[in-house]
Parts: structure tokens; sequence; C-alpha cells
């Protein structure tokens, strides 16, 4: 079973990335041109195509980096458990360029500036988290009381929202951030088989510092008619499952034998 707090390989690689471009920016690319050249800007868009993929790694500042990696840190690992690593790439990439598009789309309507950041991707991760796991409470500091994911996602994008028709000059690209939540939205509905969309609402992976862990067991014991009864996962079976991922990767599981590892991971837990 992985520990709370170590990374899956996605996730680990985009950590690497963000960090290691952004030491770039402020030790050797530090002329404007350097941002120029890789940031999207709307007007620009048909010039210079690659800025679709490259903006999302481009940051403005170190808490800006920071936001961004912190939700990739706590939300990221569980997802790509979810999605498998090849699924979850895509994913990420998807909801940036779903940024991108978005701020593309309202340059019609009115003037949008250049765009800059993994927050539109990260905020399409946090949003498959709440949609798989929507009941799990999510700490902020320095909020005393835990807030469910899915309402989290919800006063996100709420804000956004908000501040994208109200036009706010606070130098955040809202409607970036609109679009990541939009083509995640988009992709989890009709990119992934249903079946996997069904799977049960509970969070099945030790919870990090996004929740304390005895909220989620506490919650899992006073619900215990929503958990759908199922045969106890032999070791056998589990052996068969972890020899599959040793030969052709995490990506080639079927549903049902995510759930068996899902099913003897909370087995191994309570005992």
């Amino acid at each position: 079973m992985r520990s709370p707090i170590s990374l899956t390989p996605w996730v680990r690689r985009l950590l690497v990335a963000n960090a290691v471009v952004y030491l770039l920016t402020i030790t050797v690319f530090t002329g404007p041109w350097f941002l120029q050249l890789f940031a999207f800007d709307p007007a620009m868009a048909l010039q210079r195509p690659w800025t679709l993929g490259t903006y999302m790694f481009l940051h403005g500042g170190f808490f800006h980096l920071a936001f961004n990696m912190l939700m990739l840190f706590f939300f990221g690992p569980a997802v790509e458990d979810w999605l498998g690593g090849t699924a979850f790439a895509r994913y990420y990439l998807f909801c940036g360029l779903g940024g991108a598009a978005l701020s593309f789309g309202f340059l019609l309507f009115s003037p949008v500036t250049m765009v800059i950041g993994a927050s539109a991707a990260v905020f399409g991760v946090a949003l498959a988290f709440a949609v798989r796991w929507p009941n799990t409470p999510i700490y902020i500091f320095p909020i005393p009381i835990p807030i469910k994911a899915f309402w989290l996602v919800i006063a996100l994008a709420t804000i956004d929202l908000t501040f994208a028709l109200l036009q706010v000059q606070d130098g955040v690209a809202h409607l970036a951030h609109l679009g990541g939540f939009v083509f995640g939205l988009g992709y989890l509905r009709w990119g992934i088989g249903g079946t996997q969309r069904s799977a049960p609402t509970t969070y099945q992976e030790p919870v990090r510092v996004l929740a304390h862990p005895a909220t989620v067991h506490d919650q899992e014991a006073k619900e215990p008619h929503q958990a759908p009864q199922r045969n106890r996962p032999s070791y056998d079976d589990v052996d068969k499952v972890l020899d599959k991922i040793s030969a052709t990767g995490i990506e080639s599981l079927t549903v049902d034998e995510r759930r068996l590892l899902d099913d003897m991971s909370q087995r191994l837990r309570r005992s």
C-alpha cells in the first residue's frame, strides 16, 4: 500500500517540471522575451500555437507556483491512482488546454491578457477528486471546520465565474480556471467509462493533509449501508493483479481488478 505522502509518477513529473521551469525563469531566462514567447496570449494564439501547452508551466511568482503545486500534490495522486497514469496525463493536459480555449473564446467579447500558470489543469484535477470522492472532508487553513470536496470545488468555480463576469482586474486568469473546470467536466462525463464513475464515493486511499483520517473513518462507520457488499478478496487474487501490474502497468487493470485492490487495501487498514 502506498505511503500517504508518496507521489504517483505523473504527479512527480509535473511537480518537477513546473519547479524547474520556474527556477529557469528567475535565474537564466529572466528577460521578458521568454514570457512573451511561451505564455498564452489569445490575440497571438494562431501565430504561436505551442503556447496552448507551454503556458501552463509558467508562473508569475513563487506563491502562484506554490498554490498550484500544493493543489496538485494534495489531489493529484488520488486522481492518478483512479484514472491510471496515461489517462491522468491526458486529462491534465486536456484541462490545461481548456483554460486556453475559454480564454481565446472570450477574446471576442472582452480583452483577455496574457495567461500563465497551471491553475486550469490543477483545478481540473481538483474537480476529478470531487467527482470521485465528493464527501471527503478538506481542511483549509485557517478555516477551523472541514469542507466537503464537492462544495469546495463548487465554491472555487463560483468565485471564478463571479470575478470573470464582473471583469475584476486582479491579475488572475479566472476564465482559464473556468476552462479547466468545463473541459474537465466534459472529459469525466464522456471520456471515462460509466462503471468507473459509479464507484463508491468514499476515499479509499490514506487521506493526506487534506483531511483528518479519523473523520473519513468515522464517516465510513456511520454509513456502512452505502458500501456495496462484495466477496472478500483473497491474497491469491491480489497476487495475480500485482503480477499483471508488473507485467503490463496499472493502466491495464479492469474495473473489477481496481475494485479488488481497493477492497484489499481497506481490509488491511481495518485489520
